[in-house]
């Protein structure tokens, strides 16, 4: 797997994407780490010095063929792509406003094709590659309250699905990770809006968001990394297409 250039992992400051840039560092891939907050990925850097920080804004076209390029020139092509940056509100859809409708569709969907488009011809002239979508099972499945962001993770495994389509004789994979509520600085942000809208205490907004979980528990970031690395793996070569949940049985 060490052969493997070059890795770009989006919102790789915190989270999911964190875990993710650790774990293919930790087998020996450099990984161009991007976020808004310097601070944030500065962090994820010191703990591994094959891990690089640049500031970018997935929604902006500019801003990623900015750090396509200059990650590149320092470091080489990509050969694996991570799209993980994401975000999510929650309120009623009939309550739910066109900006904020217009920005999760932003950050999540238009911002995982953002972030892969640069990449693919070079990906399929070398022959090559991983791309890899960190959706949810939201973009298999339905929530309450949460109606852009589901139509954004439905719209993220859609892409995935035709860009595996097209790629599919030029050795490069198109895969999609699926999580359920992970344990995670946005999982907390979802425990405090539920505590602030219902008054229901920190413990019980919690287990309200676990339920869904058969394991009764929330996925470990590392369990997401874990399931990225195998599809960066040489062996998963016939692998491509996929929504791979990992939701301890919630979804399938």
């Amino acid at each position: 797997m060490a052969s493997k250039r070059h890795a770009l992992v989006t919102g790789g400051g915190s989270g999911v994407g964190r875990a993710i840039a650790l774990a293919l560092a930790g087998v020996g891939i450099p990984v161009t780490i991007c976020g808004r907050g310097q601070d944030a990925l500065d962090a994820v850097c010191a703990e591994n010095n094959l891990i690089f920080g640049v500031t970018a804004d997935v929604t902006d076209e500019a801003s990623l063929v900015a750090l396509y390029e200059t990650a590149q020139a320092a470091r080489g092509p990509f050969d694996i792509i991570v799209a993980n940056a994401g975000m999510a509100g929650s309120s009623a859809a009939h309550k739910t406003s066109l900006a904020d409708w217009q920005r999760t569709i932003d950050v999540n969907l238009t911002g995982s094709f953002l972030t892969v488009k640069p990449a693919l011809s070079s990906m399929a002239k070398a022959k090559g590659g991983r791309i890899i979508f960190v959706a949810s099972v939201a973009g298999l499945k339905g929530y309450s309250y949460v109606a852009p962001y589901v139509a954004a993770k439905h719209g993220v495994i859609g892409l995935m699905r035709a860009l595996a389509v097209e790629m599919a004789k030029t050795g490069v994979t198109v895969n999609a990770v699926c999580p359920g509520f992970v344990e995670t600085e946005m999982l907390e942000e979802s425990v405090a809006r539920i505590v602030a809208t219902t008054g229901r205490s920190d413990e019980e907004a919690r287990a309200s968001l676990m339920v869904t979980n058969p394991q009764g528990r929330f996925i470990q970031p590392e369990e997401v990394a874990a399931a990225v690395l195998w599809l960066c793996s040489e062996r998963s070569g016939s692998i491509t297409g996929q929504s791979i949940s990992v939701s301890g049985g919630e979804t399938w």
